[in-house]
């Protein structure tokens, strides 16, 4: 029996199994350095505006074994003219390719070196930097400075092991501002910036465990607290296959959250296309049979009333006709959730002859009346079509029709061989579409510029000694010592995570009091300009060793820290002394409590409500002076002796 693809959320791991389902990761982070990687440009310094403009065209050469690259080839007939914007506080001549790189950046080697160790990698002994070719412009040199630092390392994940191929450290690209027809365009700001990239093997076997293991492999890293993060700091690139297929990457996943609908999509995808080459195959449809037939058409459709091809006509361009012989109902054969096989088609025309005008192509079996019958007629009697083949109207200037028509030939040859490799752009909708064909194994070979660098023992000894716990480790501690299970995951990536494990060893403190001003505080200061990062885990240890002898600092300690950050010329130790001179006693309390009930007017609907009541006007009175739950236990005591007791 076939297999039937379900929608997205009624697909089971047993589903997947059948498809011969699998996916791995390369994940792109960048790290936190003062410096780029091979040069001594700042770091992560972004900006828009820019001093001036670099323009270049990138073209293939032949390689030691007299080969093109097929991706080469393919950027190479985009005719593409790549505009860098650069700003001279940012980029210096290196990113330009005018002189040499300068020895890798330290900070970043042994940033690398921790996070490869934190992952179970065999480190390398040695590092040697080699060259990966970048053809479509977002590096001006045409290639990417990288190294591995680790190979062969492993990750938990339920009761198996994720494996991991190797740990890279590399130079980032530039940032796209625009890619319109012939012109692309970049900003330099991130150019060089260093960033680590972790490949795991095709453990995965369903969309949701990539998204998982992406997840752990976040929190790993950033519990360092030596990554960058926000926007475009991590960017993933997913690999899948299915069962008959081939490898396609899936690349700058911006959200993990985006990543099971896109694997689904991407096996969905691959299926269906598996299943148009059989059926192409069953109609006589191969390498030795496939025939194609185009012409130009434009002065059969000068009348046509639909606008796309009206304005085309009305711009001086053309529009050609593509007949695929025996294509009839693969163009509109469902390939993803909301997709056909002409988008196939539809975004080969957009990147590589660059009809970036969307639509760019009109099938013979589009839901649009888009030709009136007369013309229809003459364009099939053109291109001598029957009711079994396929038709393509496409349309562009001379130059880019005729690219596209090539391309369009090219895909439909694909369709009969199955899968072709390739590299897709993730879509916000969950879909996929095409960027560029994968780029073959021998895209690296090394570099000449800079000399081998080893990695002594001592090196790594230095670095094993302030290696933070895995986070799993530390997500078990957690959950064991009573941390709410919503918030252990978010701590064991914190940077914060070893200091709050040093605090939960003192005692008498309660671990919600911990979590409160490490974490949740933290994100309350930064809402309001103060920013946290400049209280020190000196003047935490401070402030929460004293709270040990008096408690009452942790209900006024949120009020020591909002004015020491406002004021950080202080002197924080002064703050908390004046703070704990301020506590007064509890009998104090208990005859203002009396106060306040004798006072007090009126009723209250509820005891509970009544209780609340008098908290609130003791805490007026006592906040930082005595701790809450000493107040609390003093109203308890007064209702039970007026037996209204909550």
């Amino acid at each position: 029996m076939p297999f039937l693809f379900k929608p997205f959320d009624e697909m089971t791991p047993a589903d997947y199994a059948d498809l011969g389902f699998k996916s791995g990761l390369e994940i792109h982070q960048q790290i936190l350095t003062d410096k780029k990687l091979f040069c001594r440009c700042p770091a992560a310094r972004y900006s828009d505006v820019y001093d001036a403009e670099i323009l270049r065209h990138m073209r293939p050469t032949l390689s030691e074994l007299g080969e093109y690259d097929g991706t080469a080839l393919m950027e190479f007939k985009t005719k593409k003219e790549i505009i860098y914007r650069i700003n001279h506080e940012t980029v210096c001549t290196y990113e330009m390719d005018d002189t040499p790189p300068f020895e890798i950046n330290q900070q970043a080697l042994d940033i690398a070196l921790e996070i490869a160790m934190l992952m179970n990698y065999k480190l390398v002994s040695e590092i040697h930097i080699a060259r990966k070719q970048y053809l479509d412009g977002s590096i001006p040199t045409g290639f990417q400075r990288t190294t591995i630092v680790g190979i062969d390392g492993w990750i938990p994940y339920k009761n198996r092991k994720i494996g991991l191929i190797q740990l890279g450290l590399e130079e980032d690209a530039c940032r796209e501002v625009s890619d319109i027809g012939h012109e692309r365009v970049y900003i330099t700001d991130r150019l060089g910036m260093p960033l680590i990239e972790t490949v795991t093997e095709a453990d995965m076997r369903t969309p949701q465990e990539v998204a998982d293991v992406a997840n752990i492999l976040r929190r790993l890293v950033r519990s360092t607290g030596k990554v960058r993060t926000g926007i475009g700091a991590a960017r993933q690139d997913v690999n899948v296959s299915i069962n008959g297929g081939t490898r396609i990457e899936i690349k700058g996943v911006h959200r993990i959250p985006l990543i099971p609908l896109l694997v689904y999509n991407e096996a969905m995808r691959q299926y269906a296309l598996l299943q148009i080459k059989e059926e192409l195959l069953r109609r006589g449809i191969n390498e030795n049979t496939f025939r194609s037939v185009s012409a130009d058409v434009t002065a059969m459709l000068t009348h046509s009333t639909w606008d796309p091809i009206r304005q085309a006509i009305q711009r001086g361009e053309e529009v050609h006709c593509l007949n695929l012989k025996g294509f009839q109902g693969i163009l509109s054969h469902p390939t993803q959730t909301g997709r056909v096989f002409s988008k196939e088609i539809s975004d080969r025309v957009r990147v590589v002859a660059c009809l970036t005008r969307l639509p760019n192509i009109l099938t013979s079996e589009s839901t649009e009346e888009a030709i009136d019958s007369f013309a229809g007629r003459k364009i099939r009697n053109a291109v001598n079509a029957t009711a079994s083949d396929g038709l393509i109207l496409v349309w562009g200037n001379p130059t880019d029709v005729r690219t596209a028509v090539q391309e369009i030939i090219i895909r439909a040859r694909e369709a009969y061989t199955g899968i072709p490799s390739e590299t897709r752009q993730a879509l916000a909708d969950g879909t996929n579409g095409f960027e560029r064909i994968l780029p073959g194994a021998d895209r690296m070979y090394p570099d000449t510029d800079l000399p081998p660098l080893q990695i002594t023992a001592e090196r790594i000894a230095a670095l094993e000694q302030n290696l933070p716990r895995p986070t799993w480790e530390r997500e078990a501690e957690y959950a064991a010592r009573g941390v709410p299970g919503h918030l252990i995951e978010k701590i064991a990536a914190h940077p914060q995570a070893t200091l709050f494990e040093e605090m939960m060893q003192l005692k008498g403190l309660e671990v919600s009091w911990i979590i409160r001003y490490l974490f949740e505080y933290r994100i309350y200061w930064r809402r309001r300009n103060l920013p946290p990062e400049r209280i020190s885990d000196a003047m935490w240890r401070t402030f929460f060793q004293q709270a040990m002898q008096q408690p009452a600092l942790l209900e006024g300690g949120k009020d020591v820290f909002e004015s020491w950050l406002n004021n950080p010329q202080q002197d924080f130790t002064s703050l908390l002394k004046s703070a704990a001179k301020g506590n007064e006693s509890t009998a104090k309390a208990g005859q203002y409590l009396d106060t306040v009930l004798q006072n007090s007017e009126g009723t209250f609907a509820t005891k509970s409500k009544k209780q609340r009541w008098l908290m609130g006007r003791l805490m007026e009175r006592y906040r930082g002076k005595i701790a809450g739950r000493i107040l609390s236990e003093l109203i308890y005591e007064r209702m039970q002796k007026e037996g209204v007791a909550p």
